[in-house]
């Protein structure tokens, strides 16, 4: 089993629970309009919070088990970008989450990120 992250608000993904399936690639911008759905390594988490998130409460960060989710996954290098980012082409079946972490900025306002820490669904990526 390997995990890439996804970072969204709480409230977008209490939608996608209710509805089955998650549709966002990244805040405020569809699969259906980018084409894919970004995500992360657990090491990349911090970075790209840290990058696009600044100044945001409210937000989760999913676990994806790789093995469950059903579309393509091309790790692919952005303009710009010195790093490959795990990329989902299409859209994610709430069951390959297989965790949720929140994701809140420490009192500088600066994100971290510890893969297996405690979160909603208990210790580690599963949950108790």
């Amino acid at each position: 089993m390997a995990l890439i992250y996804h970072i969204t608000a709480g409230s977008d993904w209490e939608q996608a629970r209710r509805d089955g399936t998650y549709l966002l690639s990244t805040r405020g911008i569809t699969l259906a309009q980018e084409g894919l759905i970004h995500a992360s390594t657990a090491r990349q988490v911090p970075l790209v919070a840290n990058a696009f998130y600044r100044g945001e409460a409210g937000l989760v960060v999913l676990v994806i088990d790789t093995d469950l989710v059903e579309p393509e996954i091309r790790y692919e290098q952005p303009p710009g970008s010195g790093e490959t980012f795990p990329h989902i082409y299409g859209p994610l079946s709430v069951a390959a989450v297989v965790g949720v972490r929140p994701l809140a900025a420490d009192a500088t306002g600066r994100f971290s990120f510890e893969p297996d820490g405690p979160g909603p669904d208990g210790p580690g990526p599963g949950g108790p």
